[in-house]
């Protein structure tokens, strides 16, 4: 796979200065470990477009630099009919099942118990676009996954969400689950799902993805990846959004998310990250 956004991408957000600085200003934080304290408002992304060519300049400079290509994609939404938005994830961001991320490399520990899928099938640009029914076809299993969600700035939700949308949608670690084929034997806007955190039930609940029906999110996202030079492919994996808000943990922390139909997903978590 193209480990790099298009060039066309990068020109256009590096000739914006607001987006280049801001771009600038997020890399250093990731160089440094020092957190943003704000956003000056003059380089807030005005719109989803603006954070999404911070996003490209963003995810250029981290293929560059050791992250590795682009494996797939964070994909949500506010409500079932909101306009979705996204993220490109990075190979040494996406790990297997039973993941040892002690020491943490994340200064907060997110976590999230979601519901992903991995693709079969290329969805390359073309003249029409793709349709949910071509984009199912695409799909190659579901996975139960955690993610973690992280921020280059001090506190999570302290920034205006655009610029959270800027940072790589506040994304740290995803630890995807092994796959099941039959995903259209299952419902995933209601699919049971528990959440264990050293032993203790968290969570256990039906459903709970504001987003709705991912297939939904899933075809967006494969028309969007084409307009930003990075179509979706084959081994992709996208998740879809929490399926139980943020549950924020500040010591080390064994994590099972199981999803009724599903192969359960672990992952074990240091302490986060402080400076």
């Amino acid at each position: 796979m193209n480990a790099s956004l298009s060039q066309t991408s990068l020109q256009t957000a590096t000739e914006t200065a607001p987006d280049a600085l801001l771009a600038s200003m997020l890399l250093e934080a990731r160089r440094t470990n020092k957190p943003l304290q704000t956003v000056p408002e003059t380089i807030v992304p005005i719109n989803p477009k603006a954070a999404y060519a911070v996003q490209d300049v963003v995810a250029l400079a981290l293929s560059e630099s050791g992250k590795g290509e682009i494996v797939g994609w964070k994909v949500g939404a506010a409500t079932p009919t909101a306009l979705p938005s996204c993220a490109p994830l990075h190979r040494a961001t996406v790990f297997e099942s039973g993941q040892d991320l002690s020491p943490s490399f994340c200064r907060f520990h997110g976590v999230e118990a979601e519901i992903a899928y991995s693709f079969r099938s290329d969805l390359p640009a073309r003249a029409e676009p793709w349709t949910k029914e071509e984009v199912a076809d695409a799909i190659g299993a579901i996975h139960g996954a955690i993610e973690l969600l992280d921020t280059r700035f001090v506190t999570p939700n302290s920034q205006h969400n655009l610029s959270h949308l800027a940072d790589q949608g506040s994304h740290g670690v995803l630890v995807v689950g092994r796959g099941v084929t039959s995903w259209r034997d299952l419902s995933p806007t209601t699919l049971p799902m528990t959440m264990l955190v050293n032993g203790e039930k968290r969570y256990d609940q039906q459903g709970g993805n504001k987003a709705g029906d991912p297939l939904r999110l899933l075809t967006w996202l494969a028309n969007h990846a084409i307009e930003r030079g990075r179509p979706l492919r084959a081994g992709d994996v996208v998740t879809t959004g929490s399926t139980m808000g943020t549950l924020f943990l500040d010591d080390p922390a064994e994590i099972c998310v199981s999803f009724e139909g599903l192969f359960p997903v672990e992952a074990r978590l240091g302490a986060p990250f402080r400076l």
